[in-house]
């Protein structure tokens, strides 16, 4: 059984691979395209995402299990993998304190409008009032998408007085169903994006939504920049219709220079930094990549295998 692994990892994962595992460790985006024709275990994570894309639809028939450390699965072509029975298991978890902690950041320096103190800062002036006057204590938060990362952002805002309503396919829970979230979205101090890139998440967030929100929340997405409707946000901003944006994630990444959201009022933009935002996101994927290795080898089941049919 021949696998494919980042030469990255190969000091944390070398001492605990099985010894009859055939590794070809990869540096370089045209060696991992080359070593996987004939694999059956790879883990090829490389920007630009499309060439994860090209060496995925350059495998060969054996390849029986592909792990990655994304959580979105939005840069993988999951018709080929469904077509070859490839499993896919993701990096749900890896980085969800980080982006979490982001989220909240999101929240709080929207409150404080933390960004009008540090262009007072760069001008070395010296407000007489706070620029931001909201506390999060009693608002009420919209988490779409109630995974492990939702989930967590969820229970750091309670902390602070934040009534948290989320967003789930099922409802369950007290959670909001995909056919009812919008028409309670106007109730909202804050509308976090949390949920995964799919077919279904395009442009989710449009003028109607714009629209319904109350005129003070604000748009937090940590999750991915499609979800948006970029032009009708920039109105939205333009106009007053809702208080703010907060984007982690964009799309297209990187932003150009020359995008109006970079000089859109009442935006903050954090250049997808938050799952970054740490120090040991390597190692936990290593360690759940260990983890599936011995479940993958004994026929038991794995963790975060992805539903190619729903992308996530």
């Amino acid at each position: 059984m021949k696998a494919v692994l980042p030469a990255l990892a190969r000091p944390i994962l070398e001492p605990q691979l099985p010894t009859d595992l055939e590794v070809a460790w990869w540096s370089k985006a045209a060696e991992a395209k080359q070593m996987i024709v004939d694999a059956d275990i790879a883990w090829i994570d490389m920007q630009p995402a499309r060439l994860m894309d090209e060496a995925l639809r350059g495998a060969g028939p054996n390849l029986k299990w592909v792990s990655t450390i994304y959580a979105g699965l939005d840069a993988f072509p999951l018709d080929v993998l469904r077509a070859k029975g490839t499993i896919l298991t993701n990096g749900a978890g890896i980085n969800a304190l980080a982006v979490a902690e982001y989220a909240v950041l999101g929240v709080l320096a929207a409150a404080k409008r933390f960004d009008e103190v540090i262009r007072a800062h760069d001008r070395a002036e010296w407000p007489a009032d706070a620029p931001g006057k909201i506390e999060l204590f009693e608002t009420k938060a919209l988490i779409v998408g109630l995974g492990a990362i939702g989930r967590l952002i969820g229970e750091r805002l309670e902390a602070f007085g934040v009534t948290v309503t989320g967003v789930t396919r099922s409802g369950s829970d007290g959670t909001l169903t995909p056919d009812v979230w919008r028409d309670q979205i106007g109730t909202f101090d804050w509308v976090i994006l949390a949920a995964p890139s799919t077919g279904e998440t395009k442009a989710m967030i449009g003028a109607n939504e714009l629209a319904a929100m109350k005129s003070s929340a604000w748009l937090i997405n940590i999750a991915r920049g499609d979800m948006i409707d970029d032009d009708a946000l920039i109105a939205a901003l333009h106009s007053g219709k809702i208080g703010g944006a907060f984007l982690d994630p964009t799309n297209p990444e990187p932003l150009p220079a020359d995008h109006p959201l970079w000089k859109a009022p009442n935006c903050m933009i954090t250049m997808h930094l938050s799952g970054r935002s740490q120090t040991k996101m390597f190692q936990r994927a290593a360690a759940l990549f260990l983890r599936n290795m011995a479940a993958f080898r004994a026929g038991e089941p794995m963790e975060n295998v992805a539903d190619l049919d729903r992308g996530y």
